[in-house]
């Protein structure tokens, strides 16, 4: 395959300060990012689903009392990101609830991003690695942004996020770490958007605080968080939760790996809502057994699985374009041609990790440590 996306650079911003300046700085030093992602999902939501930014910004309000009641301090925050950016608090609102707005009407064509998500730790690794390949609108790129986040009383967090949105996919100075894998469903609820889920995952100094914070239905739509847990000494857990609105399944193996792509996996979340998912057979199914079959290749042949073997698994391209390393499909319905904008690699154990911006290509992945290590054990 081709690769239609060139190498970019991803503007690395460093946060400190309480809430409100932490989404200021955010919002003042991002603002290019976050005008970018209001445009795109301004032309998304009306060119898929008939939604107006006017009905946008109505229906992430209805969420609003469901954040005050969960973590004040998101509010805050997002009236920083406002501030700086220059633009209004519900522009904010809407685009960390974009996930929730994008399933508002369920008459129209559904649009979510997907993902490829790896997690393995020991015995089959010595360290805990924590990985995926984030398949969205190619014209997203120009919104990606790279947040080291330090915040009193709370682990460092380095995080790549959307212009404007405060929780995604990153790792903490805790060893906590989150992927996320969209999953389309026919019910939502007026709960907490699973972005500031995520950002609470990343908010965590533990496994189980971080748990507590996603489960019985607190979250309004349904999702996949891929969490990892690295306490060092090869103390280690790595497990795929679904969330929804209707409360969470577990989902991990004794063998030290998961697997998780774009369609729901648990029965107990398929009691309560359906799974709208029309590519699971010739997508999301084909990625996520092609990634068991690297993994298991590697165990197989007995070589050793670091970094470096997630960046041959995180470029394959078989079954392209719907391959992990994901390409446009142009056969597809246009609100489903997502490809890959972004591969990260996350060494809980080292609290570093590895990002290529575009495409997954071994030889243009870029080496990050947290600027600020904090103990939290």
């Amino acid at each position: 395959m081709i690769e239609r996306i060139p190498y970019f650079m991803i503007k690395h911003l460093k946060l400190k300060g309480t809430n409100r300046e932490i989404g200021r700085i955010h919002g003042e030093q991002g603002r290019e990012q976050v005008l970018k992602s209001l445009t795109t999902y301004e032309g998304l939501f009306y060119g898929y689903s008939k939604i107006s930014w006017k009905q946008a910004r109505e229906e992430a309000l209805t969420h609003l009392a469901a954040i005050e009641q969960y973590n004040e301090n998101f509010i805050e925050e997002m009236e920083g990101v406002a501030l700086g950016a220059g633009v209004d608090f519900e522009d904010i609102l809407a685009l960390n609830a974009r996930s929730e707005i994008a399933l508002a009407n369920y008459v129209s064509k559904p649009f979510s991003d997907g993902c490829t998500a790896i997690g393995i730790i020991p015995p089959l690794t010595t360290e805990t690695i924590l990985a995926q390949n984030w398949d969205w609108k190619a014209t997203q790129i120009e919104s990606l942004l790279l947040l080291d986040i330090e915040q009193e009383g709370k682990p460092a967090i380095q995080m790549v996020t959307e212009g404007g949105i405060i929780g995604k996919i990153g790792y903490n100075s805790a060893g906590l770490g989150v992927c996320l894998n969209a999953l389309l469903t026919n019910k939502k609820s007026n709960k907490v958007p699973i972005h500031l889920g995520l950002r609470s995952v990343l908010n965590s100094s533990s496994l189980h605080e971080a748990v507590a914070n996603i489960k019985d239905g607190q979250l309004a739509s349904t999702a996949n968080f891929m969490i990892a847990s690295d306490q060092g000494e090869g103390r280690a857990m790595v497990a795929n939760y679904e969330v929804s609105p209707y409360g969470i399944a577990m989902l991990t193996s004794n063998e030290g790996k998961v697997v998780h792509t774009n369609h729901i996996l648990s029965n107990e979340i398929l009691e309560n809502v359906e799974d709208r998912n029309e590519f699971k057979f010739e997508d999301s199914l084909i990625r996520k057994n092609r990634a068991e079959q690297l993994i298991h290749s590697k165990v197989y042949q007995r070589e050793k699985i670091d970094t470096e073997a997630f960046k041959v698994w995180l470029s394959d391209q078989f079954n392209a374009p719907n391959s992990i390393n994901h390409y446009e499909n142009n056969k597809a319905p246009e609100h489903r041609r997502m490809e890959t904008v972004f591969s990260i690699i996350m060494n809980l154990s080292s609290r570093s990790m590895e990002l290529c911006i575009g495409k997954a290509n071994q030889n243009k992945y870029k080496k990050y440590n947290l600027s600020v290590i904090k103990s939290e054990q």
